[in-house]
């Protein structure tokens, strides 16, 4: 702690002498010199030389099963194969939260052909493969990492795992607990989703991993792993014809019920609410929360203005030094004011629901600052927004985008993602021309759709004396409570 003190005096010191020193200098300064001054207008390139790849091809078997598959060029020699099934910890019925998340610790455990954990690690080392699994809260996915002709046997062990491990899921949930950022969003999805399966944790308690039943997992297969609600997708060096042969070979067995996540979704709506989770631990050197509206489905027309809103936002952390010439007037507030060490926008998209806001990490006497400059960034996107930042955070969100569709592992899991929430494959070329249809008004329109008057639900760990009641970040939702965003932005921007 002395150490970290005696850096943070020093870096108070400088920062008014290298003011000085950056702002003097020759008579015409570079025209560059600092983006937030003289920033050039952002420009809407042209993606499309990097978006012309082979359409997704997709199948449906009589089951219902889909199989949805993308091939590189020749050249490509790796391939990526997944199952994505509609189920997760949202889906679980009280009493056996965790067991999505448990089923997809024993899923490579050992298969009916491969017997033991031991017999599966060779066959899959000697081929040079990777499996990997994990489970959020509407779906789970099993995916494997081979050479395009080892396809096959990768199909095989994905069939064989969905058809014992209670000391690593302990273990894990051990180390999650200490990951500050996953525990504040359990705690805010609790706050947001009271009551409701959503609101749970996806590892579960420890009383229900120790108690988890053989009879618990059957039924949950029988109930969840249905072919209808499972996508197998695939992608690199893979032949579409080929895939649906395979699938229709291995993936027998699973239960064809024709009930569809919606329908439970229907049965089970998720109902926000205006909440807060608080932790007090004054022992704490740093303070996390993350603060929340209701955000929008999956198919929801405003998911993608939502997607630009959180690009404007942006993220900012201390280690990377990036304040000034940040992008985000958020960013730069938090910067030049020293009021946070790290901040993250998010945007999380469920079947019915969501959740959309900022999470952020900081010292315990700056957050009733950092709370108003918070809020008033927030109040500000519902009336203030310049076309040049709705601009760069297109391009921004753009970039992001494009990162989908670096590699086949990348491409197998976002169209097996969007297979499930969408019930197709949005081409690239779609859902730019969607980023670029929204501009400052649809930011503002959506902004006062989801922020203006609206309940937030609040997470919060740490020292807490100094963070505001829920009903002060709730009083700061009204377009004509003292609005004025520009002030305390530009006094924290000019000190």
């Amino acid at each position: 702690m002395a150490a970290t003190s005696i850096v943070r005096s020093k870096r108070r010191l400088a920062l008014p002498y290298l003011h000085r020193l950056l702002h003097s200098g020759p008579a015409t300064p570079s025209p560059n010199r600092f983006l937030r001054h003289a920033s050039p207008v952002p420009r809407d390139p042209d993606h499309s030389p990097f978006l012309r790849l082979p359409d997704a091809r997709v199948s449906t078997l009589p089951t219902g099963l889909r199989i949805v598959t993308q091939a590189y060029p020749a050249a490509t020699r790796m391939a990526s194969v997944g199952v994505w099934v509609d189920a997760g910890s949202r889906f679980e019925l009280p009493g056996t939260n965790g067991t999505a998340h448990f089923l997809e610790h024993m899923a490579f455990k050992g298969t009916t052909r491969r017997p033991t954990a031991n017999a599966l690690e060779v066959e899959i080392e000697n081929m040079g493969a990777r499996l990997n699994a994990y489970t959020s809260r509407e779906q789970t996915t099993y995916f494997a990492d081979v050479q395009g002709r080892d396809v096959p046997i990768a199909l095989d062990v994905l069939t064989n795992a969905l058809q014992r491990e209670r000391g690593v899921i302990l273990r894990e949930m051990e180390e999650v607990q200490g990951m500050m950022d996953e525990v504040i969003f359990d705690h805010l999805h609790a706050a947001a989703f009271q009551g409701h399966p959503l609101g749970d944790t996806i590892l579960g308690p420890v009383e229900n991993i120790k108690s988890i039943s053989k009879k618990d997992l059957e039924q949950y297969i029988t109930t969840h792993y249905t072919c209808p609600r499972m996508v197998v997708s695939a992608a690199g060096a893979v032949n579409h014809d080929e895939v649906v042969d395979q699938v229709r070979e291995f993936f027998t067995g699973f239960s064809t019920d024709p009930t569809t996540v919606d329908q439970l979704v229907e049965a089970n709506p998720a109902i926000f609410t205006g909440s807060e989770v608080r932790v007090e631990q004054p022992e704490m050197p740093l303070t996390h929360f993350a603060i929340a509206f209701k955000g929008s489905s999956w198919a929801n027309p405003s998911s993608i203005p939502l997607m630009v809103i959180q690009s404007i936002l942006g993220t900012w952390n201390r280690s990377i030094g990036v304040g000034n010439c940040s992008g985000s007037a958020l960013a730069r507030g938090i910067s030049n004011g020293n009021l946070a060490e790290s901040m993250i926008a998010f945007n999380t998209n469920y079947r019915d629901t969501g959740l959309f806001g900022i999470c952020t990490i900081a010292q315990p006497d700056s957050l009733y600052d950092l709370s108003q400059l918070i809020m008033q960034e927030f109040r500000r996107l519902a009336f203030e927004v310049s076309e040049t930042e709705v601009a760069r955070a297109r391009n921004q969100l753009k970039s992001a985008l494009l990162l989908h569709i670096d590699g086949s592992t990348a491409v197998s899991e976002n169209n097996g993602r969007q297979m499930l929430t969408y019930g197709r494959v949005m081409p690239f070329l779609e859902l730019f021309a969607r980023i670029d249809a929204v501009d400052r008004d649809t930011v503002m329109e959506t902004a006062k759709d989801f922020i203006i008057d609206k309940d937030i639900a609040l997470a919060a760990v740490g020292p807490l004396t100094n963070l505001p009641e829920l009903s002060w970040f709730r009083s700061h939702t009204y377009s004509d409570d003292e609005f004025s965003s520009r002030t305390f932005l530009q006094d924290a921007q000019n000190n």
